[in-house]
């Protein structure tokens, strides 16, 4: 069986600054029948535990530390005893949501992580939060690029550890590069490609 993308939406609440949102959040569930690497465990472990089946989980992987995007990752890593992935410069809004609990290991900007005898190559995509991060994966044409770049535009900044500057020089420099096609599966809403998002971004 051939690498397979499967996307699950969980509801809960995104709190920063000292306001609370509802918010709708994409989970991408990366693998084949055997092995699987899962995107962002927001809000509802049940759920994610579920669509994982039996399967084994290599890595939880956070693309950033919004709570709404790592606040079930613990329940979920220990259940299924996946090692948690989160790039080191999102550690402060880690911490808020667990401050007891480190991550296992840190998402480094050109590794590559391996499931189903494919790979997942991390990038580096600091803005939306500091330790922002993509995953592409060139065999499928496929981005996954959690809070960096929506169907619309960019990530949202404005509050706290967001940096609209940033954002948009990582989004030209990291991923404008890639072709065109290449489908954009972002962490809340619809997909898009990177073209369609290059034409759009003055």
């Amino acid at each position: 069986m051939s690498v397979q993308i499967e996307h699950l939406v969980t509801h809960g609440i995104f709190s920063l600054d000292g306001e609370d949102f509802e918010v709708d959040n994409n989970v991408w569930i990366i693998g084949d029948d055997r092995e699987v690497i899962v995107l962002d465990a927001a809000h509802d472990a049940r759920s994610i535990l579920a669509a994982v089946g039996g399967r084994k989980v290599q890595a939880l992987v956070c693309t950033h530390g919004h709570n709404d995007h790592i606040n079930a990752a613990v329940e979920f890593a220990d259940a299924v005893g996946a090692p948690i992935l989160l790039h080191p410069d999102d550690t402060m809004l880690w911490n808020v949501v667990y401050a007891a609990r480190r991550v296992d290991a840190p998402l480094v900007h050109g590794h590559r992580l391996s499931v189903a005898g494919d790979a997942l190559h991390v990038i580096h995509t600091p803005g939306h939060s500091p330790g922002g991060c993509c995953l592409h994966v060139p065999s499928l044409g496929v981005l996954f690029s959690g809070d960096t770049l929506f169907h619309g535009g960019p990530g949202a900044t404005g509050r706290s550890f967001s940096d609209r500057d940033v954002l948009v020089k990582s989004i030209r420099e990291q991923l404008f590069h890639l072709p065109e096609a290449t489908v954009v599966h972002t962490g809340h809403g619809e997909s898009t490609t990177i073209g369609a998002e290059a034409a759009a971004l003055i």
